[in-house]
């Protein structure tokens, strides 16, 4: 099927339309309804056994920097994960994972005293 991918120039959010024709009129943003969008690279998947994903996911080398305890490692690990098992969380998972990332999100973490 012919899904093209835009980004809004407007709001910057993606968008994917399913477009049967050459001549079909410019699609208008989901979200904000702008016509100022930018075609962009859709992604796409490379074929990989349930079992490959689960032994790239069992290394120990993918444990290597992980913290439970930092929210930060966290999010590294479970983008790592997502894009292991070619799953997409959608785009406010992704911005949540981001926020998580570069700690511009107060986590809700209760401060600790130093004795």
């Amino acid at each position: 099927m012919p899904i093209y991918e835009y980004r809004c120039q407007d709001c910057r959010k993606r968008n994917s339309f399913l477009i049967l024709t050459s001549n079909a009129p410019v699609p208008s943003c989901k979200h904000c309804q702008s016509t100022n969008l930018e075609r962009i690279m859709s992604r796409f998947a490379a074929p990989k056994s349930e079992e490959a994903r689960m032994e790239a996911l069992a290394d120990p080398s993918n444990f290597g920097d992980l913290d439970e305890n930092d929210p930060q490692s966290m999010a590294r690990f479970m983008k790592k994960m997502g894009k292991e098992m070619g799953e997409d969380l959608g785009e406010d998972m992704d911005e949540a994972m981001d926020a998580m990332d570069t700690d511009d999100m107060d986590m809700g973490m209760p401060a600790t005293e130093s004795d």
